[in-house]
């Protein structure tokens, strides 16, 4: 009977063993309206049907009454609405020319959820308990109680075996000490242990200019500053320095967060209580500071802030910033602008600001006040310290120091510079491996002695002075009037060979000799000096050399055949495009139209050797009989050995090379060819010399005579390929090939005849 009494006495408060709030009149939340739902669930949280708590939350705005309900969106997951610019960030924006950060505002821009509920973090020991707070209670020894209860709204929890116990408004660290005392009056020898499970959610309200104004739900270990990011934190027009904590209808603390900011302080933050109230003032009066700060923006200034206290705000002045011209731009009165400018010396700094002030920090100016500065090919360019008296012997001691690091590098490499790219991969059983000769003139440090020049500041007009100077004067002749002397700012500019043009008779020319020469290699020539006189250097001819066939090639002559070259595709292009136009592809022939579109792509490829025809005679063989040809710098210079044949190609039965014979005619080896096809032009018949001279029937007015001429060794006969009509390709070729190397024709020539 006793015990019966006993449970119809904790029945009516839900005090059962496991319950957490009081139950339910009902047996079941299910089917009920979410609106009903929601309420019905808050009140009684353990009745089946009922979602979890974190899964309802209150919210504001779109309509809503503040502490209105919506499923599954916690206060920090809410879309947060967007800013709209106030107007001072407007005026700011068309000063600066760029939209200016508002400063803290970045703070809340992607805010994180993780400050609610804050399930996972560890109480403090100074929490208060109170209700919905879920307590764990496990007892061992002599007694046994297991125990998950939660406090309800009077503060209580149950606990079997020992019954009802008030824990509303004690601290965390203080309840195992509590729960020893209560269990200890009924039972002896025990351990025991109690920790706080799922903690109770409370309601706190934002208000004032926030940026999600209403009823917020946080969790009870919340703070100011994480329901300050649970809100959005201020609107575009809100204060980041004064937020207001009231309970109760006091005060309870005011946080500024540029404290928190820029030095971590964050000693106005407070543990929220259920009903605490977070006020956000209307924003104070904002500054602009632009230019050459660390955190350039705008700020709101709390109290009276002097410049020195708003630059410190903005991180300082930046590593460029200039003390010597500060802008200020004010409102006066709310009627006119002014500007004023000062320094940012002392009393700069202790200049009180006002609302609506912007404030420019210029950068210091670039220029160097004492510094000349050197460039151009030398060892080491730069900046170098000016003094009174300083000339450019000072800074070129001797022309030596002129040599730069990449002479030296080029200098000291094994392998001559270019080698490596002449064969980079030799061909596999070719036998080729670097040319030792190749990149050696490259290694020539050709500066221009006779011209370098000083640029110098005219102060009076602004202008650019150029001062030139003979370089080698002025480092041999320290005396002489070359010797300029220097004034701070001049820059001074030396030149190489590859930034001016020189005079033949003023830079090194290098030639390359290879062939049937004594000493064959690469060969500096003065300004004029002759193919006769760099023969002679290179120790002369050997017996095998044939004169005739002497292959000269040029860079100037390879520029030119380039452009002759592109110039005769345009040609044949051209004219393909009108002849199809007018007579059709099926009149013009798919034979005719692919051979000259082989033509075309041949020529494409074709790489000019820049050859020059030096109409040696046919039997010379001294040093003697070699003309007095002037070479030019980068000229290679080739003498074959006496070549024993005459080459057949083009329209014939059989392409080869034949014996040279002394006085066999032209028609002979065309007969040992096997004669031209039925496709071969035997009218335009023409013959390639070994020393690079085309003759044809055309351009020696041989007529019936051309089958006549006796070939010369290493020469090579052409028999071109038929077309129907005019052909402008081979009214062209002789001309074309008059300067082009006799084996790099023949090749191509092969390349294009079907």
């Amino acid at each position: 009977m006793t015990n019966k009494l006993a449970l119809l006495l904790l029945l009516p408060c839900g005090l059962t063993y496991g319950q957490q709030t009081p139950a339910a009149p009902e047996p079941a939340a299910a089917g009920m309206p979410f609106a009903d739902l929601a309420s019905y669930c808050l009140k009684y949280p353990t009745t089946p049907g009922c979602p979890p708590a974190t899964a309802i939350q209150p919210v504001a705005g779109e309509g809503a009454e503040p502490g209105a309900l919506r499923p599954n969106q916690p206060a920090a997951q809410r879309p947060k609405p967007a800013l709209v610019p106030s107007e001072f960030e407007l005026f700011a924006e068309d000063a600066a020319g760029r939209p200016l950060p508002v400063y803290g505002r970045q703070l809340f821009a992607e805010a994180p959820t993780t400050f609610a509920p804050l399930d996972q973090v560890p109480v403090p020991e100074d929490y208060v308990v109170g209700p919905g707070d879920q307590l764990e209670i496990r007892v061992w020894g002599k007694v046994e109680i297991n125990a998950r209860t939660t406090v309800d709204r009077n503060g209580q929890i149950a606990v079997p075996r020992v019954g009802t116990l008030n824990v509303a408004g004690l601290r965390s660290s203080e309840l195992e000490g509590y729960l020893k005392a209560a269990v200890g009056n009924l039972f002896k020898d025990f351990e025991l242990n109690v920790t706080l499970g799922q903690l109770r959610s409370i309601q706190v309200f934002v208000l004032g200019s926030a940026r999600q104004p209403g009823a917020c739900t946080v969790s009870s270990l919340s703070t100011l500053v994480n329901a300050l990011f649970a809100c959005g934190g201020p609107s575009a027009t809100g204060s980041m320095r004064r937020i207001e904590l009231r309970r109760d209808g006091m005060l309870l603390t005011e946080l500024d967060l540029y404290e928190l900011l820029r030095r971590g302080d964050k000693s106005g933050d407070r543990h929220l209580m259920p009903g605490d109230v977070i006020f956000i003032p209307p924003a104070g009066p904002e500054v602009a500071l632009l230019g050459s700060v660390n955190d350039a923006g705008i700020y709101e200034l709390k109290g009276e802030t002097r410049l020195a206290s708003a630059l410190a705000n903005a991180g300082g002045l930046a590593s460029l910033a200039g003390t010597d011209r500060v802008l200020l731009e004010r409102i006066e009165n709310h009627r006119r602008r002014r500007v004023d400018e000062f320094s940012l010396d002392a009393a700069g700094l202790s200049r009180v600001l006002c609302d609506g002030d912007l404030v420019r920090i210029f950068p210091i100016s670039p220029r160097f006040e004492n510094a000349v500065t050197l460039r151009g090919n030398v060892a080491m360019p730069g900046r170098f310290a000016w003094h009174a008296g300083m000339r450019v012997a000072d800074l070129i001691p001797s022309r030596q120091s002129l040599l730069t690091r990449d002479y030296w590098n080029r200098q000291n490499h094994l392998t001559p510079a270019g080698a490596e790219r002449a064969f980079q991969k030799p061909a596999e059983g070719a036998g080729q491996y670097p040319d030792p000769m190749i990149g050696i003139g490259e290694t020539s440090a050709e500066i221009n002695w006779e011209y370098a020049v000083i640029e110098r500041l005219d102060p009076r007009d602004l202008s650019t002075r150029l001062i030139a100077f003979n370089l080698g004067e002025a480092i041999d002749r320290p005396a002489g009037e070359d010797n300029q002397a220097l004034e701070p700012g001049d820059v001074m500019t030396i030149f190489a060979r590859k930034d001016l043009e020189l005079p033949l008779d003023k830079h090194a020319s290098f030639v390359r000799v290879g062939g049937e020469v004594n000493a064959p290699g690469l060969y500096r020539v003065k300004p004029g000096e002759t193919l006769r006189k760099v023969v002679e250097q290179a120790g002369g001819l050997t017996p095998h050399s044939y004169l005739f066939a002497m292959q000269l090639t040029r860079v100037s002559a390879r520029e030119a055949e380039e452009e002759q070259v592109k110039l005769s595709i345009r040609r044949l292009e051209s004219d393909m495009a009108g002849r199809m136009a007018s007579s059709g592809f099926a009149a013009l022939g798919p034979q005719q139209t692919a051979a000259q579109q082989a033509m075309i792509t041949a020529l494409s490829a074709y790489a000019p050797t820049g050859r020059v025809v030096l109409k040696i005679a046919r039997d010379a063989g001294t040093v003697a009989e070699l003309p007095d040809f002037p070479l030019e710098d980068g000229d290679t210079l080739y003498i074959p050995p006496r070549l024993g044949t005459v080459q057949v190609v083009g329209s014939v039965y059989n392409e080869n090379a034949f014996r040279y014979q002394p006085r066999r005619p032209l028609s002979a080896y065309l007969n040992d060819a096997g004669g031209a096809t039925r496709d071969g032009d035997v009218k335009r018949i023409f013959l390639i010399r070994a020393d690079g001279e085309v003759v044809s029937r055309q351009n020696r007015g041989w007529q019936g005579n051309f089958e006549k001429i006796s070939p010369l060794p290493g020469d090579a006969i052409i028999v071109p390929p038929r077309f129907k009509g005019p052909n402008p390709f081979l009214q062209m070729l002789p001309g074309m090939t008059q300067s082009l190397s006799q084996a790099a024709f023949q090749g191509a020539i092969q390349g294009i005849i079907p």
